[in-house]
């Protein structure tokens, strides 16, 4: 029986340098495959795990709340199929929405020996904040149905701090684990304990969702944009005292509501029914392979750019490119106010991808001068 575990995370958290940790610590001698849902033109991320020796599967043609019930659904029952692996991890898109890579998985498993073993999500400690107002229909989507949450970056924040975030993602999800100690003080053992500990929630959380699917609906079986079923056509959730609505919009008072009904046109400029929206009608991905070589100034120049507010909302950005002074190559990683930036081994070609909302894709392309 394959055990197959879901890491998702919003973009930057932290998802791939777990699954590394998990996979160099806690699961040596097991065959275990990684599949990739990247939200994006490029993939980036199956060159940094390659040399884990892990099979990628990687699926760019679109984002995974777009591809995920026939591409994602296909792809999963063919590793299953030609690997027989004793486990698969699953790295959904950092704008998927878990509740429907969970769905996906849960149709695969009606038909194949897998048992669904864990639903993780990694949380940046320090953005949640940020991303829970702005961009709420996807971040809390991910903290509401997870069965364990894995804070990243604690180590960066002080106490009373750390507290408030817990608080404020236990309003969203009293159930969850989550681990507030650094991972560097953790073992792989201790986090994949966290992650097996969470199996009883995970198959509870399965439970109630077919049991919502099957009593409670909207009118004509549509589902609301929090990710819940409700009975009646005027029994709607409300987002009250200053929560965040999933439109991303935040609102202060009880009465303040913030519809998208029968085809309302939304802040995005595109029309919805009930608020649903899908990741390729907020987010933006520029992307592009290139031979340009970089020194590592000039690198850590072009990601410094990337936080210039004109540019428009840059979440997140990787890349692999040849370096100028060695025959090595950077690999790079940014989240605002985190740039990493490393060497490693070549690729192909050199690649950049950048995410995020309201994007200047040319202004982009100077800044790389590409």
């Amino acid at each position: 029986m394959t055990k197959i575990d879901i890491i998702s995370g919003f973009l930057g958290a932290g998802k791939t340098t777990l699954i590394k940790k998990l996979i160099g610590e806690a699961l040596n001698g097991q065959k275990i495959v990684l599949i990739e849902n990247e939200f994006g033109e490029i993939g980036i991320d199956g060159g940094f795990l390659k040399d884990a020796g892990i099979e990628i599967t990687e699926m760019n043609s679109g984002c995974i709340c777009c591809s995920l019930v026939g591409d994602f659904g296909k792809a999963l029952t063919e590793v299953i199929e030609k690997y027989s692996p004793d486990r698969i991890i699953i790295e959904p898109s950092g704008v998927g929405k878990l509740s429907d890579v969970i769905k996906a998985v849960k149709d695969v498993a009606e038909h194949q020996p897998v048992v669904l073993n864990s639903f993780v999500t990694v949380a940046d400690a320090i953005k949640y904040k940020m991303y829970s107002k702005n961009f709420g229909e996807f971040f809390l989507n991910q903290i509401e149905n997870a069965g364990a949450i894995f804070l990243s970056r604690t180590q960066n924040l002080k106490e009373e701090k750390l507290a408030q975030c817990v608080h404020a993602l236990q309003h969203h999800n009293p159930k969850a684990k989550i681990v507030t100690t650094p991972w560097d003080s953790l073992t792989g053992e201790q986090l994949l304990g966290v992650m097996e500990d969470s199996h009883t929630l995970a198959e509870q959380m399965l439970e109630d969702m077919h049991h919502k699917h099957q009593h409670h609906h909207h009118e004509h079986g549509e589902t609301c944009s929090c990710g819940y079923h409700h009975d009646h056509e005027h029994e709607h959730h409300h987002h009250e005292h200053g929560e965040t609505c999933s439109c991303g919009h935040h609102h202060d008072h009880e009465h303040e509501h913030h519809h998208h009904e029968h085809g309302e046109t939304c802040c995005c400029g595109h029309h919805h029914e009930h608020g649903h929206h899908h990741a390729d009608e907020v987010f933006q991905s520029w992307g592009i392979e290139t031979p340009k070589k970089f020194t590592e100034q000039q690198l850590k120049d072009c990601l410094t750019a990337l936080s210039d507010i004109t540019l428009g909302t840059v979440l997140r950005a990787k890349g692999i490119v040849p370096c100028a002074d060695s025959s090595t190559w950077l690999h790079f990683d940014y989240v605002p106010a985190a740039p990493e930036i490393r060497y490693g081994s070549a690729d192909y070609t050199g690649r950049i991808c950048v995410i995020g909302a309201d994007l200047d894709e040319e202004r982009l392309a100077e800044i790389f001068g590409v």
